[in-house]
């Protein structure tokens, strides 16, 4: 993979669907998951590097790459700082941190959708403010009944 100056050869690195690898794994050109990759994914932030994980692949752990396209089973955070591709099969259950984000029909997210502009920590959620003014609201709704209770 790597010539003696030190440079690396591009090429795609394939986790077959027979395949299990427990372990990380670091990359720096194209990763393409059919089977099942138990530990962290990771390549370096800027890069082109891209993972796919199909729709028979499963990866059980964090993914820190610059471009994914999910169409299997993701138990873990996920976080872009370039693209996320979620097809239609896709099943992520962790936290998306994304600069670009692209969701086709059909694919689930059990955690938070997070923006994350230029490499820098992601933006305030917005489910939490979302949170807070359904309290508010249901603060006034009980004042409101007790009100109507006591006239």
């Amino acid at each position: 993979m790597f010539k003696k100056d030190g440079r690396s050869e591009s090429g795609i690195t394939l986790v077959a669907t027979n395949c299990e690898l427990v372990g990380d794994v670091h990359f720096s050109d194209q990763l393409l998951v059919n089977g099942v990759v138990k530990g962290n994914i990771y390549a370096q932030a800027g890069s082109k590097a891209t993972v796919t994980v199909s729709e028979k692949g499963q990866v059980r752990g964090e993914i820190r790459v610059p471009n994914v396209i999910v169409n299997g089973k993701v138990t873990g955070d996920i976080r872009s700082d370039k693209h996320i591709e979620l097809a239609a099969r896709a099943e992520v259950h962790g936290n998306v941190y994304y600069n670009l984000i692209e969701m086709v029909k059909g694919s689930k997210v059990e955690g938070h959708l997070l923006y994350v502009q230029d490499g820098n920590s992601p933006a305030e959620s917005k489910p939490a403010k979302a949170a807070e003014k359904s309290e508010e609201e249901a603060k006034v709704t009980t004042v409101a009944a007790v009100k109507s209770k006591s006239a």
